[in-house]
């Protein structure tokens, strides 16, 4: 408790700092500003007054801007990615509308705007507390955004941030896809299917390194989306590598890291819709637009391509490292699959002897295919669209929310008509399917919350300022640089996309597409964006990697973050090798190579090191059922 209670103490000490800060920047803002009444010369202003005044696009799709009004330049600011290619005057426009927004939010797009996330994300690191870390980071987000004052603080904090995060549609359909998951789940483990699945797993999946496999490739096959991959492999497969002794830890670990890794070189997929989408947003056509820009930076990501060799290593390796490898030794020694944290997550498969392996594969079968028929739809499929660009165009969201219910329709009169459930069985496993993602929900609404406060202070802005700054004399190393930062700003925020979103067309704008340099930059944009994605305790795929795992979050979070750091270490050096080959026009089939050697040996290293107390492997017991309530 003295620990907490110190830490408690520092964060509110920063907050309090933070918000005299902000405090002390508007009334200086306000003391600059002239009285009413008071003389003023209008000799440079009165010439600069018609710059401010200006009007982007043509048509309907015409913008004017009054950068001298605060709503419409806070709103030329909100447009930075579209704005920075279509306007010719980008560079003295932008500083004049950020200037005109820190007269009402002092700290807008200072380094200040990066504070809430750091402090959610190291005390949650810390105290081990996810709910209290992320509100904490909310409530210092609000105090320097409203500077401090009462009022405002609350009205942003409440008002523009729960609940205009929990109004968002987008994250409404995400949320029923989780409450209709979670049920179809409850249904599938009181059918006795997962039970069963387990049984069989256990004689035909011999070792940890088969389950741990089976994970893996599961997971690589699930590539349209990382949401739906994520839940659907986590509900696949723990009854496998519980009866293998796997931890939970490592089950997560094995989710996560073939959920966005996965989708991000995945050309039918959601993550490439979006990143065709960004790119084609700030002028990129030709060979160089949409899919064909996606497909052309795959062998360039770094990150995803080594991070799936480092789970096959790993496992085929039989090692690990840091706090996962106590994880797996108490598993494996103590049948501890947990460690620490809560284990009120654990379902109890009842002992229903009409449950069979179908039980569990069809219902997932059909969940997969609805899934993708309902992403389909909303791209417009059924009204002419091909199936690349319905994919592009579809709203994952929604898709999965459509596809989601139509699974639970399915299976209720699936288990009705197999009659290895009453109808009162299937109506209690509707609460019980919201109970089981209650955790997961309530991270999820927070890390939202957070993820917009932060936007608000312009934390997106600041860095992308300072990525235009550091592009002008190290061209060769910017690669390298820009991954760095996207992995930043991706691990503040908890977005992926938010974050090459605002990068794609920063690096559009500073290279010609002629320029070797572009495409690898433009795949370190993306690869860095998953690697914050993957480290961030705040980020929305790893809270469903949790859920779908079952795992408790900050276990999750602490055990993966070793892995993936060792990653971004080997991906970091190998775009500084990839940009020095490639100002020589020297391609991928020689740094990709040279990138997995590197992470080879820097696993074999690692495992030389540790290679003391590594727990051995014991025979798989099958799951244990426990009598119906």
């Amino acid at each position: 408790m003295t620990r907490k209670r110190w830490l408690l103490a520092v964060l509110l000490a920063l907050a309090l700092i933070a918000s005299l800060f902000t405090t002390f920047a508007l009334a200086d803002n306000e003391a600059a500003a002239p009285a009413d009444g008071e003389a003023v010369l209008l000799s440079a202003d009165a010439q600069e007054a018609s710059a401010d005044k200006f009007t982007l696009g043509e048509g309907e799709d015409a913008v004017e801007y009054d950068l001298t009004d605060g709503d419409s330049a806070a709103e030329y600011v909100d447009g930075y990615a579209d704005n920075l290619s279509a306007d010719p005057s980008f560079d003295s426009h932008i500083k004049t509308a950020i200037a005109k927004v820190r007269e009402s939010i002092g700290s807008y797009a200072t380094i200040l705007s990066l504070l809430p996330p750091i402090i959610a994300i190291v005390l949650a690191l810390i105290t081990k507390e996810v709910y209290s870390s992320l509100i904490v980071g909310i409530i210092v987000g609000g105090i320097i955004y409203a500077g401090g004052n009462f009022e405002g603080v609350m009205n942003h904090v409440v008002q523009d941030g729960f609940i205009a995060s929990v109004a968002d549609s987008w994250n409404v359909g995400i949320l029923i896809f989780l409450v209709i998951l979670g049920t179809i789940v409850a249904l599938m483990n009181k059918a006795g299917g997962s039970a069963a699945f387990g049984r069989w797993a256990v004689k035909h999946i011999k070792s940890r390194a088969g389950a741990q496999i089976s994970t893996i490739a599961l997971g690589v096959l699930i590539f349209i989306d990382d949401y739906f991959n994520c839940l659907t492999v986590g509900s696949v497969m723990r009854p496998v590598t519980d009866s293998h002794k796997v931890s939970r830890a490592k089950l997560a670990y094995l989710i996560d890291a073939t959920a966005a890794p996965v989708c991000i070189i995945a050309p039918v997929s959601s993550w490439a819709a979006a990143v065709a989408g960004f790119a084609n947003s700030a002028g990129a056509d030709g060979a160089n637009a949409g899919i064909a820009l996606f497909v052309r930076a795959i062998p360039y990501n770094f990150y995803a391509i080594l991070t799936i060799l480092m789970m096959v290593v790993l496992t085929l390796g039989k090692f690990d490292y840091g706090p996962m490898k106590r994880h797996e030794k108490n598993a494996i020694e103590k049948d501890d699959i947990f460690t620490t944290g809560t284990r009120q997550a654990v379902e109890n498969m009842t002992a229903n002897e009409k449950g069979r392996v179908i039980d569990l594969i069809i219902p997932v079968v059909f969940l997969i295919a609805a899934c993708v028929i309902g992403m389909i739809y909303t791209g417009g499929f059924f009204s002419g669209e091909s199936f690349i660009n319905a994919f592009s165009n579809s709203d994952a969201s929604v898709g999965l929310a459509l596809g989601g219910a139509v699974t639970l329709i399915f299976s209720i009169i699936y288990f009705l008509i197999r009659r290895v459930l009453k109808f009162k069985d299937i109506m209690e496993s509707l609460p019980d399917g919201f109970k089981a993602m209650v955790p997961a929900i309530l991270i999820l609404v927070c890390a939202w919350t957070l993820n917009s406060i932060t936007g608000s202070l312009g934390a997106k802005i600041f860095i992308s300022q300072l990525v235009e700054g550091t592009a002008g004399g190290f061209q060769m190393f910017l690669p390298a640089i820009i991954f760095a930062i996207a992995v930043g700003l991706s691990f503040a925020t908890g977005t992926s996309w938010g974050t090459f979103g605002i990068l794609i067309p920063i690096v559009l704008s500073v290279f010609d597409m002629s320029n070797p340099l572009a495409i690898i930059s433009i795949s370190a944009c993306m690869a860095g964006a998953v690697c914050g994605d993957h480290c961030s305790p705040i980020s929305d795929t790893t809270i469903m990697s949790s859920a779908g795992a079952q795992c408790d979050h900050i276990n999750h979070v602490s055990t993966q973050l070793p892995y993936a750091l060792t990653v971004a270490g080997v991906s970091f050096v190998a775009y500084i090798i990839a940009g020095i080959l490639g100002r020589n026009n020297i391609s991928w089939r020689i740094s990709l190579p040279i990138a997995a050697v590197l992470m080879v040996c820097t696993l074999l290293v690692i495992r030389k090191a540790t290679s003391k107390n590594q727990p051995a492997e014991t025979k798989p017991e099958a799951p244990a059922e426990t009598p119906a309530e």
